[in-house]
């Protein structure tokens, strides 16, 4: 009888091991609100929300949606895309967020820290940011909300959405042999798009690049089209970098990512650098880009931390440590390019189709 009971406490013991009955109990009682800059399912959101949720059940909570988490998608990427309508989105988001009260809000790129977080700086609510593309300081000028890196402050913290440009130059000119001329596409319809201008501008200046860059603000749809053609009779141009994400036409209709990749695509002959890997299963080259799973699983445990009392402003901001090296082998075949063994071999991912 004694043996007995002493395996059912060692037993009772290793289940609790592995299954902390105490984090779950802990989360369940505290609640997080997840609010994208994205419409649901974007290739850019998606991959970071999953990550981050990921991170927080890999930590052992427990997580049930309605119950101790919500979300909600700004949408604001092509739907609601004008300042007016951002804001009417993100009044929208702070009204839910009112009613659910939570103890931490999570944000999915710049127009939902922009316009939700920078409303709630300072008050009970912790804030954890993934996916940030202005500088972190630029915000602080706006609303005082991060004090420096190391130590926010506040009740703020997160992860910067670090490019890696250089990195895809370097990766680029081993890949082709050597690197003429690079075009860099970016547009300022939207904070993303002024952030990456930003980014790379910074990045340029922070380290020589390996070729010569040539960075062209698109105007619009009919302007991108243009410069579409103006790079096919331009032999110089050994590669094209596009960083626009968000195009209007004439009649004020909205051009994203996979509308302005399938143009790239049908037009141009040349390998096209992808900022994220998801923008290579949409045709583009690929190389080195950002990857939003890794972001949103390191803001993910940022939330852990809070969760387990540390307070936002001491953990220290973040930059996205990891990159994706990705590969579409159908659009290299159709560019005739061969990419060297080691490199595939040390992708993360490699696209047949």
């Amino acid at each position: 009888m004694k043996i007995l009971l002493t395996s059912s406490l060692i037993l009772i013991s290793l289940i609790l091991l592995i299954c902390p009955y105490g984090h779950s109990q802990q989360l369940y009682q505290k609640k997080i609100f997840f609010v994208h800059s994205y419409e649901r399912g974007h290739v850019c959101g998606q991959p970071q929300y999953e990550g981050c949720i990921r991170a927080i059940e890999d930590s052992g909570f427990l997580l049930k949606e309605g119950k101790n988490f919500k979300v909600f998608y700004m949408d604001t990427k092509k739907r609601f895309n004008t300042p007016e309508k951002i804001r009417e989105r993100a009044n929208i988001a702070l009204k839910l967020i009112k009613k659910f009260s939570p103890d931490i809000l999570v944000t999915f790129d710049d127009n939902a820290f922009r316009y939700v977080g920078l409303s709630l700086v300072d008050i009970s609510i912790s804030i954890v940011f993934s996916g940030m593309n202005f500088q972190p300081e630029y915000y602080h000028k706006i609303i005082p909300c991060i004090e420096s890196r190391e130590r926010p402050g506040h009740n703020i913290t997160g992860v910067y959405e670090k490019l890696h440009f250089i990195d895809a130059l370097k990766v680029q000119s081993k890949i082709l042999g050597t690197l003429d001329k690079v075009v860099v596409f970016v547009e300022r319809y939207s904070p993303t798009g002024r952030a990456l201008l930003r980014q790379i501008e910074q990045e340029i200046k922070d380290e020589r690049p390996p070729c010569k860059i040539e960075i062209r603000v698109v105007k619009s749809w009919e302007h991108f089209k243009e410069e579409i053609r103006r790079i096919r009779e331009d032999p110089h141009v050994s590669s094209l970098y596009p960083a626009a994400l968000l195009l209007k036409d004439r009649y004020g209709n909205s051009y994203t990512a996979p509308e302005i990749f399938s143009w790239i695509t049908g037009h141009l002959s040349i390998p096209s650098m992808a900022i994220n890997y998801a923008f290579v299963k949409l045709g583009l080259f690929g190389g080195v880009g950002v990857d939003f799973r890794a972001m949103g699983y390191q803001a993910g445990q940022m939330v852990v931390k809070i969760l387990n009392g540390k307070r936002a402003g001491e953990i220290p901001i973040e930059d996205a440590k990891r990159y994706a090296l990705v590969f579409n082998l159908s659009r290299a075949r159709e560019l005739g390019i061969d990419i060297p063994e080691d490199i595939l071999m040390a992708a993360d991912e490699v696209i047949a189709k």
